[in-house]
């Protein structure tokens, strides 16, 4: 404890002051000691221009103060929206999941009536059709058929193929059509055009199914697969190349015509098919060609010359100029007459008859490099060596399907006058006009 002189007068615990000092004195140093005392509770008050006073509106509205350091501004902070932005995007989410809901299942009650309307116009379509009809399999036949779809062939414009064997163990080849493609028009169209029909190079069509969504269609099996697989595999496969060659060749063409020209002058209505290619061409044990998958094929009068059709039907690369533009031209069987000379041009070549707009540096146009063969005289030896017999054919079949793809479809022959063509010797034939060029003439 420390001892204080006794001349002293305490004014706190830290103050003293000499004791024998006058009264006035006395009062300004008391007020100057509680001053003192008061440092130490005291707030201290600054002051900055442009942000001592932006930051007290700040302070007053219940917002924080920034500071900018480049402009060296004060501003005042937004309120945050972190709260408004969950509850907005949960609102939003509420109502795009609502809306899908909604969305699915009105999808699903339109496609069950679409469905249903479908299946109700199938039926009334077999319910007028003739009793000469093919059989009628239920569906469970139809697995039991295929073996539970164990065995698949291929897969088509219209569905999947797969090998089956009927009760009596002949060998069928069941076309199972998907998703109802063409509001069953692709089904009525092949159960109404072959139906009926029988002709020695058109594929017949054994039984078929409807129940349901679930439809198919039973053909004869082709064991030999498709003319596709021994166009595009003459250059790399031999065995491709000793089946096909010229003497086959003109017998596989002449078949595809007779068949072509049935269906157009040999049934009772016209039937005109919009998608001859080689992959519709099926071989059978003797390699005898037959046309198959009518699902775009289309009804007409035998004396109708002139077809509508609301868009362009066929594959690339075999459909008619005229199918594209009517400036070509109309509609007409004369469009089956188009897609059969590409057809035997690609068997020819062993290559694709691509657009001759679409090629590049290294594509070739095959029917105009085959034109300037035929009218250079040079000889059209496309595979291997031959004799003068094979290269006679060979100049047979490029004059014939030169002649079958004028762009102008009146310039093309009728299929009852290409089979005449095939048939007839070359010295008989007259060289064709260019064929993408003559229409413009």
């Amino acid at each position: 404890m420390d001892v204080l002189p006794l001349d002293c007068m305490v004014i706190s615990n830290d103050i003293w002051i000499p004791y024998p000092l006058k009264n006035e004195s006395m009062v300004r140093l008391n007020e100057t000691a509680k001053g003192t005392i008061a440092f130490g509770e005291t707030m201290f008050m600054w002051s900055v221009p442009n942000i001592t006073n932006v930051c007290q509106e700040c302070e007053i509205g219940g917002r924080h103060c920034g500071f900018h350091s480049e402009t060296r501004q004060a501003f005042c902070k937004k309120h945050s929206s972190h709260v408004k932005v969950i509850a907005a995007t949960s609102s939003v989410a509420a109502i795009l999941v609502l809306s899908v809901i909604v969305a699915a299942a009105l999808y699903l009650a339109l496609k069950s009536k679409y469905d249903e309307e479908i299946h109700l116009k199938v039926e009334m379509f077999l319910n007028t059709y003739t009793t000469s009809k093919p059989k009628r399999y239920t569906f469970s036949e139809v697995k039991k058929i295929t073996r539970r779809f164990n065995n698949k062939l291929g897969q088509g414009g219209f569905g999947s193929v797969y090998k089956g064997d009927l009760s009596n163990g002949v060998p069928v080849a069941v076309k199972v059509l998907e998703n109802s493609k063409g509001e069953g028009e692709e089904f009525i169209n092949e159960v109404a055009t072959i139906g009926t029909i029988h002709h020695a190079n058109v594929v017949r069509l054994l039984g078929f199914c409807s129940e349901g969504s679930r439809r198919a269609l039973i053909y004869e099996f082709m064991p030999n697969a498709s003319l596709e697989k021994y166009i595009f595999s003459q250059a790399s496969d031999t065995c491709c190349q000793e089946k096909l060659r010229p003497d086959r060749m003109l017998e596989i063409a002449t078949g595809i015509a007779k068949g072509i020209e049935y269906l157009h002058q040999g049934c009772n209505q016209r039937i005109l098919h919009f998608d001859i290619k080689p992959s519709n061409i099926l071989l059978d044990y003797s390699f005898k060609p037959k046309i198959s998958d009518f699902g775009l094929a289309k009804l007409c009068a035998r004396d109708q010359s002139i077809v509508t059709l609301t868009a362009a039907r066929g594959t690339m690369g075999y459909i008619a100029p005229e199918l594209y533009s009517r400036n070509f031209g109309t509609v007409s069987y004369k469009s089956d007459v188009y897609s059969f000379g590409m057809v035997v041009l690609e068997m020819m070549s062993g290559q694709s008859s691509s657009d001759p707009q679409a090629k590049n540096e290294n594509d070739v146009y095959i029917p105009e490099w085959i034109y300037e063969k035929i009218i250079t005289g040079q000889e059209l030896e496309l595979i291997r060596e031959m004799t003068q017999g094979e290269k006679d054919i060979m100049r047979k079949l490029a004059i014939v399907a030169l002649w079958c793809i004028q762009w102008n479809p009146v310039n093309r022959p009728s299929m009852t006058k290409v089979v005449n063509m095939l048939t007839d010797s070359l010295q008989s034939l007259k060289i064709p006009p260019k064929p993408f060029v003559s229409s413009f003439g």
